[in-house]
This record gives C-alpha cells, sequence and structure tokens, in this order.
C-alpha cells in the first residue's frame, strides 16, 4: 500500500465477531478463560487489548516498521525507550528539545546514573566526539522543538551503526506523512500521538515503533510491566485520527508555506525558523528526508521584546493561546514561560530560545483568515 491507503486500512482487520469495519471500543479490563491460560489472545487489558491492539498495527504500518507500542503519553514512551538502559550508561541527546523530554532526562533519570549529552546536531560529525563505550543511545528530533533545526537522520545513523548504538528519532513535528526515520536506519520511531496523529485536541497518548523484534519484545516488557499504557477509548480516537492523517498534513503544510511567508516578509519580524525556507540551516537536508516542510513556526520579534511578544500572542483570536500542537486548530505558545520553562534560561538561549520566540502550529482553517489574524496582532 502506499502511504494514503496505509493510513485508513494499515495493518487493520475487520472486526472478527460481527465484522465491524471500525475497530470496536473493547472497555473491558479482563477476559474470560476457559481453562488457566485457556483465552483467545487476551488475558488482561494492561498487557492486551483489542482496540489498543489495532492502533498499534496502525502505528507501525505508517512507519514502515513491523512492531508497534501506545503508551499513556509521548513522555510515557520516552521513558519505556530509557528503561532499556542501567546506571552508567550514557546517551547522547539534541541540545533543543521539548522541554519535557530535557526534564525527564535531567530530573528523573540522571539521578539513575545515566548521563546525558546535550550537543548539537546540525553537522552529524559533531556526535562522535561525545560517543565512548559507555554510550547506548542517541536521541534526535527534527525538526527540533522549537527552533525547527534538522538532523540529518541517515548520516547519524551510520554514525550510531558504527559504534553499535541504538537511535531514537522523536517524529512528532514531522509526522510519518513527511518523513519516516526507520527508512532513513533510525532502531525507533517515537511520536507523541497527542499531536497530528490524533490530531484534535482530544486525546494525551505516546507511540514507539521498531522494526527488530529483539529490541519489540524488550519495550513490549518493559510496556507491560511499568503499565504505561493508553486506554480503549483513547485508542480508538487516535484510530479515527490517523485515518485522516494525509488530508490534515497536507494543509498544515500549504498552510505553514504561507504563515512563514507573511511572517519572512513583515516588517516586525525578526527572524522566522521554518525549514522550508532556502537559507534555512541544512534546508537541503530537509528537503532530502522529508516529503514537504509541514505546519510548525517559530518566529522573534525585533528587540527581543518579550512584553511585545506576550502581547502579540494575547491578542491572537484564532490562533488560541495554548500548550500542544498538531491539532486540526491553529494555536500559539510562548516556548520560555510555557513549553520550555523547565529549561533554564542560559541554556534555552543557548539554542535560540530567546524571549521574544513565539511557536505556532499552524491549522487547517482558511488561510485568509490566519493571515488577517496575524496581521491584526502585529499592529
Amino acid at each position: 500500500m502506499k502511504f494514503n491507503t496505509k493510513v485508513i486500512h494499515g495493518g487493520q482487520e475487520h472486526d472478527a465477531a460481527f465484522g465491524a469495519v471500525m475497530p470496536p471500543i473493547y472497555q473491558t479490563s479482563t477476559y474470560a478463560q476457559t481453562t488457566p491460560g485457556g483465552h483467545k489472545g487476551y488475558e488482561y487489558s494492561r498487557t492486551h487489548n483489542p482496540t489498543r491492539n489495532a492502533l498499534e498495527n496502525a502505528f507501525a504500518s505508517i512507519e514502515n516498521g513491523k512492531y508497534g507500542l501506545a503508551f499513556g503519553s509521548g513522555l510515557a514512551a520516552i521513558d519505556a525507550i530509557i528503561k532499556l538502559l542501567k546506571p552508567g550508561d550514557e546517551i547522547v541527546s539534541t541540545n533543543d528539545l521539548y522541554g519535557g523530554s530535557f526534564r525527564l532526562f535531567t530530573k528523573i533519570f540522571q539521578d539513575f546514573g545515566i548521563k546525558f549529552h546535550f550537543i548539537g546536531m546540525q553537522d552529524a560529525s559533531n556526535i562522535e566526539r561525545y560517543i565512548n563505550i559507555n554510550t547506548k543511545l542517541i536521541w534526535v528530533e527534527t525538526p527540533t522543538n522549537p527552533m525547527m533545526k534538522i538532523i540529518d537522520v541517515k548520516a547519524v545513523s551510520i554514525i550510531a551503526k558504527k559504534y553499535k548504538i541504538l537511535l531514537a528519532v522523536d517524529n512528532t513535528f514531522a509526522t510519518p506523512y513527511l518523513q519516516q526515520p526507520l527508512d532513513l536506519g533510525a532502531d525507533i520511531v517515537m511520536h507523541s500521538a497527542t499531536k497530528y496523529l490524533g490530531g484534535h485536541s482530544d486525546v494525551v497518548m505516546g507511540a514507539l515503533v521498531v522494526k527488530d523484534k529483539e529490541l519489540a519484545d524488550k519495550l513490549y516488557f518493559i510496556q507491560n510491566a511499568s503499565g504505561a499504557i493508553c486506554g480503549p477509548q483513547d485508542s480508538f480516537l487516535v484510530l479515527r485520527g490517523i485515518k485522516t492523517l494525509h488530508i490534515r498534513m497536507q494543509r498544515h503544510c500549504e498552510n505553514g508555506k504561507a504563515v512563514a511567508e507573511f511572517l519572512a516578509n513583515h516588517p516586525k519580524i525578526e527572524k522566522v525558523y521554518w525549514p522550508g525556507f532556502e537559507n534555512h540551516p541544512n534546508h537541503k537536508i530537509a528537503k532530502s528526508q522529508m516529503r514537504d516542510f509541514g505546519g510548525m513556526i517559530s518566529f522573534t520579534t525585533k528587540g527581543n521584546n518579550m512584553k511585545e511578544s506576550i502581547k502579540i500572542v494575547e491578542n491572537l483570536k484564532i490562533f488560541t493561546l495554548a500548550e500542544s500542537l498538531g491539532g486540526v486548530e491553529s494555536l500559539s505558545g510562548h516556548p520560555a514561560s510555557m513549553t520550555h520553562a523547565s529549561i533554564p534560561k542560559e541554556e534555552r538561549e543557548k539554542t535560540g530560545v530567546v524571549d521574544s520566540l513565539i511557536r505556532l502550529s499552524v491549522g487547517i482553517e482558511d488561510i485568509d483568515d490566519l493571515i488577517a489574524d496575524l496581521e491584526q496582532a502585529l499592529v
């Protein structure tokens, strides 16, 4: 199947009981057994649930993987990956990343003896300097949150394979519609399915996809043992969301391009960060590993005035000031005080997250209305 067909049919089967086209919501915690161990493949819903399994099969399909796992949140999915490691192990991570990931790494797992190196990865060759015998994982976001930095997944995968290190890629911003990291050499793909995969700002969920069975078995064990799974209702909602991923992403990309070009030509705007611009760092890599450039944009105002940026996001009417991204509705955010507040100011500013930075998740509304909203807010 090609991608647009996979989002609707990939990994799916009609319900065995009554032929339901949409997977039923199996709102049950346990399953009847005819004799101890005599069941139909399901014993307890923390371990397996038919609705969640349908979703996990869909995750695997759209990322060209073999095994999918669904979690109660994106951070729960990341948590499971780090639990593959042990005290003394080291991770090389991009230094421009979601604040929640940074908090989990530094405030939780660092205390368990795992060491993190946060580095710039726009030049993949920079990574090798931080690899030693204890390095077990490379953590990549691309495009990064919120600076939209592009990391060459194929180049990083060559380094990871050279040193026999796992490569995990947070593919939340791009979605499998735009890029498929497993095809570029990654071992694990992670999503906050809360965002584009769900697509309607009505569910919190995380996803992992892998190709290797041994790695999948380890992650399934962690998923079951730690128990950070999602429920069947949420599984149903994300399954439904995935079915329109392709048409939503097409509009996100179209609107994102128009908004980025408008902002780039506005006299009050200093810089616009969007991978589709030819002068965006690593634009050629983005063009080669992504099918389009997405609907995520960050920008700064001239003079780097925080009060002015706060005023802009407060004045927006169609763009809702809110955490998160990837829904059908357009959202605005102020990373320094919202999504990245857990990162110390000095560390934030090293990566470009200055006080005036505004991040937009461009939705699928009429583009003329979105431009008009930005125009009135920037007066």
